[in-house]
């Protein structure tokens, strides 16, 4: 029996059930879901923007595998540390959802045009609801007359707000809202080089120990090969520019063909005054080295006084209102 570590959350037991299912019918493992409350879950009633750290929903999984109480845990990867805690490995990625954020309007709002431009779908002034500093400071680009509010809460909490007159349109992954059912609730995608997407964003990691073989080979029949050069060369560059929840960082990596990625990045600073940019391509099978050479190209394109900034200040993002 092979007892899976996950978060409470819908999406979290949708991501972990995923998982069982891969592997019930792949190892024929059986499998059990082990519900755990992180630290990121005490603070429902928080803004993310004024509370630090990486691991905050990763954390008390990550314990529970050192402990032996749960043999693997699953995660959505952008919530990991690009660095893991010494015996941990990532064992599994499974192929990675529409990594992209969407936009999403009130239910009385009628559905927008087919290809209707991004910035005709929102009147003036809206007030939009986001808790990452990564969306506001891009999207502050798209939407400059914009106020962005902090919002938490599950899916179905997010909607409710909106659907109350809350917000004139929220931010979501739309993978979530893909897993959850709610394909129909997005208004628009969002291009990735608008918002680009949190490294790992869509993409579900599961972890185990570095020595438990018996976990490690059932995991890795059921690994994307694929998602997992994308989630490498992301996490590379992350580890590179030693990036965490509450720095605008967005990253993307894609299979331009079946041997070659292109990873793209941006930095971007809390004010929205500066940013930087970068691209490069790179074989597959050398992901984490193509991270890193994007990371140095962003360095040397100002980031790193960006990242400086941002973590000595530890300032609020302009218009995150807690």
């Amino acid at each position: 029996m092979l007892r899976i570590g996950t978060r409470g959350s819908q999406l979290a037991l949708w991501q972990a059930r995923a998982v069982a299912a891969q592997l019930e019918a792949t190892a024929h493992a059986r499998c059990e879901l082990v519900t755990i409350r992180t630290g990121g879950d005490r603070l429902a009633d928080a803004a993310l923007g004024e509370v630090s750290g990486k691991r905050l929903f990763v954390k008390e999984l990550e314990d529970a595998l050192v402990a032996g109480s749960i043999d693997l845990a699953v995660h959505s990867a952008k919530d990991m540390s690009a660095t893991l805690p010494d015996g941990l490995v990532l064992a599994a990625v499974l192929p990675r959802e529409d990594p992209r954020d969407a936009l999403i309007l009130p239910t009385s709002r009628r559905p927008p045009t087919a290809g209707a431009a991004l910035g005709s779908l929102l009147g003036r002034a809206p007030k939009i609801g986001t808790s990452s500093v990564r969306r506001v400071a891009q999207l502050h680009r798209a939407f400059p007359d914009a106020t962005f509010e902090a919002i938490r809460g599950n899916v179905d909490t997010r909607l409710r707000k909106l659907d109350e007159g809350q917000f004139d349109a929220i931010v979501l992954a739309a993978a979530g809202l893909r897993r959850l059912g709610f394909n129909d609730r997005i208004s628009a995608l969002i291009p990735a080089d608008v918002s680009v997407p949190a490294p790992g964003q869509g993409t579900i990691a599961v972890q185990s120990l570095a020595n438990r073989d018996d976990v490690r080979e059932p995991l890795a029949r059921i690994s994307d090969v694929d998602s997992w050069a994308m989630l490498e060369a992301e996490r590379a560059l992350v580890a590179a520019l030693g990036g965490g929840c509450q720095i605008p960082l967005g990253a993307l990596a894609r299979l331009v063909d079946a041997e070659t990625l292109e990873l793209s990045a941006v930095v971007t600073s809390l004010d929205e005054e500066h940013e930087v940019r970068a691209v490069a391509f790179g074989g597959r099978r050398e992901a984490a080295a193509l991270g890193n050479h994007v990371a140095e190209e962003l360095l040397d394109g100002g980031a790193g006084a960006i990242l400086e900034a941002i973590r000595d200040l530890q300032a609020p993002v302009k218009g995150l209102q807690p």
